[in-house]
């Protein structure tokens, strides 16, 4: 356990934080999820803005690599590109 009260208010930050990003990966990921799912290109043009600017934000905040934001949105942009 904590000694000193600076560790005590890092361990709340802490835990704080780490929710906090645990819910905007989380939200991210299912997002990914239902674009790779969908059908109709003009949607998921659509939507492909709105994930790839979340991805932006995750990678800016650190909560995921910035070169792996890049190869999603890369990977994203080709699966809807190839679709009919």
């Amino acid at each position: 356990m904590a000694n000193h009260k600076s560790a005590e208010k890092r361990i709340r930050q802490t835990e704080k934080r780490n929710e906090r990003n645990s819910y905007f990966h989380k939200s991210a990921r299912t997002a990914i999820k239902e674009l790779r799912n969908m059908t109709d290109k003009e949607e998921a043009q659509a939507k492909l803005g709105k994930v790839s600017s979340m991805l932006d934000k995750l990678a800016q905040k650190n909560i995921i690599h910035k070169n792996k934001a890049a190869n999603l949105k890369s990977g994203l942009a080709k699966k809807i590109n190839a679709l009919a």
